[in-house]
Order: structure tokens, then C-alpha cells, then sequence
């Protein structure tokens, strides 16, 4: 680069510590980090760190004249926040894309008029439309339509007598018929402002009480899922107009169909192992491509697996000795909660 670009990051935990960590590794870029958590773990990495109510319009607007363009990897920040930046300075991904993605029968509708399959839904706004679902459903899942994540803010019903009447109808929900999968997997897709795109294998997920746990390279699917996997993801990011690393999540049933589950509109805890595994990873990727830096070829170099260290398991890796082909990610966050991802592992694999 001709002169050095000043990166704002809105947000600081582990994926925002990892795009710092990629900037440094290009070099050339100054990344300057804007939270309302004081002990986000990007102020081991970051040029600047600064903490503040992000609700504060002068906060935005000091943050706006630092920096030369945005980007985040956080997915329940604000939308008018993000579009009042968007607004002088340049923002990837593009608040429109998380605008869908923030909103779950947006993000099912756009799947559903790309032609890609989800499982039966409906929009939920009050207790008598959760009944008649649950009628025509049986077996479903709620889910409100914004927030929630790691299986929060979601209920499991079989029957009617299942259903809590004091539910919050507050806010919408979407009710999605269960379906009988066989496995979950994810895929990362890094779109480049010139149109070229950067796609990975799909990683194999499995999930422990809604949290994910373990995800790996390869997965065990046919050739005709990894490809359309592959094929949904570009269509994706081009309907878009997408610039950045962008996730999608996909159940795939016991006839190997596909089925779209949602997207993630920023890099993913899923794709970590990518650090370790192709010559390239999701967060490199996703800087040069917001920065308009040149199209990389991109590479595997081994076969892996990614495990998340939750709550109290970090206390054991931190004092453990690793192998040559184990590489330990510890998120240095200073609170311990059962469930919270602390770390992880990622091992590559012989093929």
C-alpha cells in the first residue's frame, strides 16, 4: 500500500482480535477499535483502543473523522449506528446485507426468492398464531426473529402442551417445522471488491446445548452437497453485492438435500480452523478484500478440526504443553461463565 490506511473496528472480542491480528500480519494498516466493553480482549492487539457509549453520536463522529473506512465482525450492533458511519465513511460488509441478516424472516425470504430451499416457516406475533403453528407443525422450533444466538431466545415444541401462554409477544417470532436432519454444516465465502471471489470446503459442525462445539474439515458429505453448498454461497455473496468474508449456515437431511439454516454477515467462529488450515484464512481474506487489495489464490493445506474451549476448560489449556500440529487460541477474556467460548483448539489432520 501506498501509505497507511486507518481501519475503524466496531466491537472487540475474539473475531475483531483476529482481523487485528491479520491487518498486522499485511502490515501497513492501522486499526482502531470502537466498544462499550472496557475488557474486550482487541485492546491486547489494537493501534488505539477506544471504550465509549457507542449511542453517543459525538463518539461516532470523533470515531469517523480517525479512520478511513469500517468494518466489524458482530452481528447485534446497531443498525442506524452502522448506516450513520456508512454515510461518510466506506463500511464492509454493507449495513443493508446485516440488515437481512439481523432479521430472520428477511434472511428466509431472500434464500427462499434465490431458489434455495429452507425448512417450513411462518411469522409469529401472538399466542393464537403459536397455536395454530404448532397445529399444522407439530414438532417446531421458536425463535425470535432478532437477537438471540447459541440457542438463545429459542423454544422446542411437539404439542401444544408444550407451549409457556406467558411467551413475550412483544416481539415477533418465526416458528420453523423441525426437520429431521442428519447433519449441519457451514461455509465461508470472501467476495473481493472487483467481483472475484475466494470460496472454502464446507466445515462439519456439532453443537453442544446450542453452542457449537466442534467444527472440521472434511466434512463427511457427498460431492453434489459440497458443490452446492459452494454454488449457494457465491450466489449469495453476488445478489449482495457483497465485500467480505461471509458465512452460511446449512442443514443437510437424510436424502443430502440442502437446506439454508442462516447466514452470518461477518467472519465465523466455524471457519477458525481456516487460521491453521488453507494458505489464506477467512480474516485475511476479508481484509484484503474490504481494503481492495489484490486477489490471492487461495490454497488448503491440511485437513483440520476446531474445538471450542467453553467456561471453566480454558484453566486446563492454559497450563497445558501442545503438539506440532495443535494450535491454542486463548480469547483472554477476563470473565468466566459456564458455556462462554474462552479459546480454542485447532488440530490439523493427515489426510
Amino acid at each position: 500500500m501506498s501509505k497507511e490506511i486507518t481501519l475503524g473496528i466496531l466491537y472487540s472480542g475474539q473475531l475483531e482480535t483476529q482481523l487485528i491480528k491479520s491487518a498486522k500480519k499485511i502490515g501497513g494498516i492501522k486499526t482502531i477499535v470502537l466498544t462499550d466493553d472496557k475488557d474486550g480482549p482487541a485492546k491486547h492487539v489494537a493501534d488505539e483502543f477506544i471504550c465509549a457509549d457507542l449511542n453517543d453520536k459525538k463518539v461516532i463522529e470523533n470515531f469517523v473523522k480517525k479512520i478511513d473506512l469500517c468494518t466489524y465482525a458482530f452481528e447485534n450492533l446497531s443498525y442506524e449506528i452502522l448506516k450513520s458511519i456508512a454515510d461518510v465513511k466506506e463500511v464492509h460488509p454493507s449495513p443493508n446485507t446485516l440488515k437481512i441478516a439481523q432479521n430472520r424472516i428477511l434472511e428466509k425470504k431472500f434464500a427462499n426468492e434465490l431458489g434455495v430451499k429452507t425448512t417450513e416457516w411462518r411469522s409469529i406475533k401472538s399466542l393464537a398464531e403459536l397455536k395454530e403453528g404448532v397445529k399444522l407443525y407439530g414438532n417446531c422450533i421458536l425463535k425470535s426473529v432478532s437477537g438471540g444466538y447459541d440457542g438463545k431466545q429459542q423454544y422446542r415444541f411437539k404439542s401444544l402442551e408444550d407451549i409457556d401462554e406467558k411467551l413475550d409477544f412483544s416481539k415477533e417470532y418465526v416458528l420453523e417445522k423441525f426437520l429431521n436432519f442428519k447433519q449441519e454444516i457451514s461455509i465461508a465465502v470472501t467476495r473481493f471488491k472487483d467481483g472475484r471471489i475466494s470460496i472454502y470446503e464446507p466445515s462439519e459442525n456439532k453443537h453442544e446445548k446450542g453452542i457449537l462445539r466442534e467444527s472440521k474439515i472434511p466434512a463427511n458429505i457427498n460431492k453434489s452437497v459440497l458443490k452446492n453448498s459452494q454454488d449457494i454461497a457465491i450466489k449469495f455473496a453476488e445478489k449482495l453485492n457483497y465485500v467480505g468474508t461471509l458465512n452460511i449456515e446449512f442443514m443437510v437431511d437424510q436424502q443430502e438435500d440442502l437446506y439454508f439454516l442462516e447466514w452470518s454477515n461477518r467472519c465465523h467462529n466455524g471457519m477458525w480452523h481456516t487460521v491453521n488450515s488453507y494458505k489464506v484464512c477467512q480474516f485475511t481474506n476479508h481484509i484484503r478484500s474490504i481494503l481492495g487489495l489484490e486477489f490471492i489464490e487461495n490454497k488448503k493445506i491440511s485437513n483440520a478440526i476446531m474445538t471450542n474451549i467453553l467456561g471453566d476448560e480454558i484453566k486446563e489449556f492454559r497450563n497445558k504443553k501442545f503438539k506440532e500440529n495443535e494450535f491454542f487460541f486463548d480469547y483472554l477474556k477476563t470473565e468466566i461463565r459456564p458455556g462462554r467460548k474462552m479459546g480454542h483448539l485447532t488440530q490439523l489432520l493427515k489426510d
